[in-house]
């Protein structure tokens, strides 16, 4: 499908979104294109975080109403009782390790509640809409939901067969691949596919990108949540010339409150220089949340690698040709059989069976030619093992359509139910040449672009028209490319080509009755230009790129 850009002039000029974020400097960037908000943002954490919550402000109030109704509805809890146990169990710990996220929410919570209060948002005593200890635990929700609470009893770090959302353990997600190596993609270099599939309800709000460009560290893009510090999803690439993808492991049991992903992950993200350094990171005070068949590579070495990450157990593969994909089962014994329950592994009814020799049928086909195009197309296949028909969008295909499955064939009644408003909720693909340019190509709405209304869903399914308010309609998108910002630091940009208008676009307005050209203007950096510390900044930014190229 062709890339095209459906965002109006008024919206946005050459990605510059007009807000004024930081009281009026400029440390970021951001606009609304094909389903997908992109932000930049960089300098010191509670500043770029400040920008980066401005941002979002309006998505996450919106993901306040849902969190409010959905977290009741599915656990009988409030979402305050998590926020209030994030604060207890997860706050001192981010706040001791990991100062640098905490400021970074402490600036995302100022950002929101800043432009609450200048669009009249805010509640009436002027304490905004939110605190710290609430963006906190919406960062650490699936820590929260899925992870700590079935194991809430005793000391907190007990198995329990009890998910948080009636499932039996963690809840699945996504499908996978990364490849290398001549003879294995078209040009030897790597390659990354994934989907992120989910409940509809919160699963959707992964529709942002984000451009962090720290003081210290490497520079990352990734997909994410409107105010998340990490990916979550996951899917990003960095300066140090990592990419980094998962899938969650399903069914995953035991947890012990130690240093959460998000951190944990964020450390590797904007600190990791190698695959082995982004493996003691993630090892390092590991609480088992979020327990993941990590999908690395690097690009300088051209070495791929799978990290299963439980709790106990972990292991470690690597090649620098060949592949590895991602079901949302371990291949280690001791984590699939200790660590989880109900895997599906080997049940071709499940979609982790059924997925993991979808999978890697599609790898061995494509052998030796896998490229972008080729990727896009194993991440939207629709073929079903079980039944073994071409086209069947169903829960148990690569480009996961759970609401349109009756689950006929269920083998396990704790797992997704019939129609569940669940899927495949966009598709990403990378190979090292995006990588390098610090890019990576998206779609938004499902791997495969069938279009999803809200309302045609909730009358067939009437079952679940009670989430019909917290549902959003997804029309088909293009696949489109997202980039770093080029903040003028370098005399000649190591992009890749622009799907936005390279020109200024012009349009015409009424105003008192007269017509009158008006272009859009760019947010200036000369108040940062212009400041002694971020040109000390910019130039060891300079010579970090120059090295990294």
């Amino acid at each position: 499908m062709e890339e095209e850009n459906n965002t109006s002039p008024s919206e946005f000029k050459n990605g510059i979104n007009s807000g004024k974020p930081m009281n009026g400097s400029s440390n970021g960037s951001s606009y609304d294109l094909n389903g997908w908000k992109y932000i930049s943002i960089r300098g010191a954490p509670r500043e770029r975080g400040y920008t980066y919550g401005y941002y979002i402000a309006t998505d996450f109030i919106e993901v306040q109403k849902m969190l409010n109704f959905v977290v009741y509805n599915d656990t009988g809890e409030q979402w305050q009782y998590f926020i209030d146990k994030g604060a207890e169990l997860l706050k001192p710990t981010i706040m001791e390790k990991f100062r640098e996220f905490y400021e970074e929410l402490e600036g995302i919570t100022d950002g929101i509640n800043a432009y609450a209060r200048e669009n009249g948002l805010g509640q009436s005593d002027g304490d905004g809409v939110t605190t710290v200890d609430e963006v906190l635990a919406w960062n650490n929700s699936m820590t929260l939901l899925d992870y700590w609470y079935p194991n809430r009893g005793g000391d907190g770090t007990a198995s329990s067969s009890r998910g948080a959302r009636g499932e039996g353990g963690a809840a699945d997600r996504c499908s996978a691949f990364i490849a290398v190596g001549d003879g294995v993609t078209e040009d030897g270099g790597i390659v990354v596919a994934h989907n992120n599939f989910s409940n509809f309800a919160d699963g959707q709000w992964a529709h942002v990108v984000v451009d962090i460009y720290p003081e210290n560290g490497e520079r990352i893009l990734m997909q994410t949540f409107p105010g998340w510090i990490w990916s979550g999803t996951d899917f990003f690439v960095t300066t140090a010339g990592i990419i980094g993808t998962e899938t969650t492991i399903g069914g995953f049991l035991p947890f012990e409150n130690n240093s959460p992903i998000s951190c944990r992950i964020r450390q590797a993200m904007q600190y990791g220089k190698s695959l082995d350094e982004y493996v003691d990171i993630l090892l390092k005070d590991n609480s088992g949340d979020y327990a993941n068949s990590w999908l690395f590579g690097d690009i300088n070495t051209k070495e791929i690698m799978r990290f299963e990450l439980g709790l106990k157990y972990h292991s470690v593969e690597r090649t620098k040709s060949g592949y590895y994909i991602g079901f949302n089962a371990a291949y280690d014994p001791r984590i699939r059989n200790l660590e989880c329950t109900n895997s599906g592994f080997n049940d071709t009814r499940r979609h982790q069976g059924a997925r993991r020799v979808r999978l890697e049928d599609l790898m061995q086909e494509n052998i030796g030619k896998i490229n972008l195009a080729v990727a896009k197309k194993i991440i939207a296949d629709h073929y079903d093992v079980y039944l073994e028909k071409e086209d069947n969008p169903c829960s148990r295909t690569v480009c996961s359509h759970y609401y349109q499955d009756k689950r006929e064939y269920m083998s396990d009644p704790s797992r997704p139910l019939p129609n569940q408003p669940r899927g495949a909720l966009d598709g990403c693909v990378v190979d090292s040449a995006q990588a390098r340019a610090m890019s990576f190509e998206l779609i938004y709405g499902n791997s495969c672009g069938t279009p999803f209304s809200k309302d045609d869903f909730c009358n067939e399914f009437r079952q679940w028209a009670y989430l019909k308010p917290y549902l959003h309609d997804r029309p088909t998108q293009p696949w489109t490319v997202f980039k770093i910002a080029d903040y003028g630091e370098t005399e000649e940009s190591n992009l890749v080509e622009e799907t936005e208008p390279e020109t200024e676009p012009e349009y015409e307005e009424e105003q008192g009755g007269k017509k009158r050209r008006k272009r859009h203007k760019p947010v200036k950096l000369s108040t940062l230009k212009n400041n002694r510390k971020y040109e000390i900044l910019r130039r060891k930014r300079m010579k970090t790129l120059r090295r990294w190229k």
